[in-house]
């Protein structure tokens, strides 16, 4: 399995379906609520959410959502990246309701060398993630920085630092 690519595997207008989706939990969404110290009644308290929301139930926090997406993507955007740079843009389009799946895409929009430094460069992409009935729910653009193959070689190759498996005995 492709864990990631260099920037030589990358073409611009490619387009990556993160697979599997996700289905998101009560439990996930008051985790993450708890982990982020966010405690909007938005995302925590039915009795709130039922009476006083056009929804008329708990959304998801947003922000669950897209590191959902971002961590779906990194087997085929940034499984090699040497850092991500910049989060351009972040919209959330519609909401999230547990029990809700979610599944994203990237495009590639451009891509470019870095000017620093030769083994490496900057891919610019768009993820896309959306509900098991197509709906839109979050969009962002950013800029990861990755390998060229020539800076996997210098380092180990695909795995590096993996330790070999001693048995015992042997």
């Amino acid at each position: 399995m492709q864990f990631g690519r260099t920037y030589e595997e990358f073409e611009v207008g490619a387009t990556y379906k993160h697979w599997p989706g996700k289905t998101v939990t009560e439990y996930d969404d008051h985790l993450f609520c708890l982990l982020t110290m966010n405690h909007h009644p938005l995302h925590m308290d039915v009795n709130y959410a039922e009476k006083t929301t056009d929804f008329g139930k708990n959304v998801v926090v947003g922000n669950y959502i897209y590191s959902l997406l971002l961590g779906m993507s990194v087997p085929d955007i940034s499984g090699k990246a040497i850092a991500n740079l910049e989060i351009e843009s972040l919209k959330h389009v519609a909401p999230t309701f547990h029990g809700d799946t979610v599944y994203g895409q990237t495009t590639v929009l451009d891509k470019w060398p870095s000017k620093s430094k030769n083994d490496r460069g900057i891919v610019y992409v768009e993820t896309k993630g959306y509900k098991q009935d197509g709906t839109l729910v979050c969009v962002f653009r950013r800029k990861v920085m990755v390998p060229t193959e020539t800076y996997i070689k210098e380092r180990g190759g695909e795995q590096p630092g993996r330790p070999e498996l001693k048995e015992q005995g042997k």
